[in-house]
């Protein structure tokens, strides 16, 4: 694997970056997830998010060291790329049963005080659909963050579960909660709703 492949990354065109990452993903080594991790706090966004989308390519045996970095590393960036890194490989992989270690590092990043890191990784349990739909509703109903309540309800919309449609109801009949909450989750409701009728029709 050569360095220069890895600079591809930083390519201003898209499609040679693109091209890169596949290369990367077919010829891996022992090498090739620790490097691409080590991007992940670089300050060139282009070269952060190629690596992102790179790890997502790798199949689930980046999910360790990335649930690793998520939940431990000083650097909010980092943290943030890890959680994105994971929704890449969920994307990638829809048939297969995301790994249990990545769920539970997700749940975990939900508490995160960063905006950027709780956000990605409620997102990412979104990328992982139903399996996730246990976690989404414990932090839906645990968390006082209104951005992460926000986030879920708007999440679970997407998520194509009929239990979303009763968790969302309740939330939109439900006094004590926060008014943009309710509101996001009447509008994701109507959303719920475009979404099954679309998935009949097809």
């Amino acid at each position: 694997m050569t360095d220069s492949l890895f600079e591809q990354l930083k390519h201003p065109n898209p499609h040679m970056r693109d091209r890169a990452m596949l290369e990367i993903a077919d010829s891996r080594d022992e090498n090739t997830i620790p490097t691409l991790m080590s991007i992940l706090d670089d300050e060139n966004t282009t070269y952060r998010r190629a690596a992102v989308k790179a790890l997502g390519l790798m199949g689930f045996d980046p999910v360790p060291p990335l649930v690793e970095s998520m939940l431990n590393s000083d650097n909010v960036t980092v943290r943030g790329s890890c959680a994105k890194a994971l929704a890449q490989i969920a994307i990638n992989y829809p048939e297969d049963p995301f790994p249990e270690a990545g769920l539970q590092g997700l749940k975990a990043a939900i508490n995160d005080a960063n905006p950027v890191v709780h956000i990605a990784a409620v997102m990412a349990l979104g990328e992982i659909g139903s399996p996730a739909f246990d976690i989404l509703l414990e932090a839906l109903e645990t968390t006082d963050n209104i951005a992460v309540q926000v986030t879920i309800a708007n999440t679970l919309a997407s998520l194509g579960d009929d239990r979303a449609l009763e968790v969302l109801t309740k939330l939109t009949n439900d006094d004590s909660v926060d008014t943009y909450v309710r509101e996001t989750a009447v509008s994701a409701l109507s959303r719920l709703d475009l979404v099954s009728n679309y998935q009949r029709k097809e």
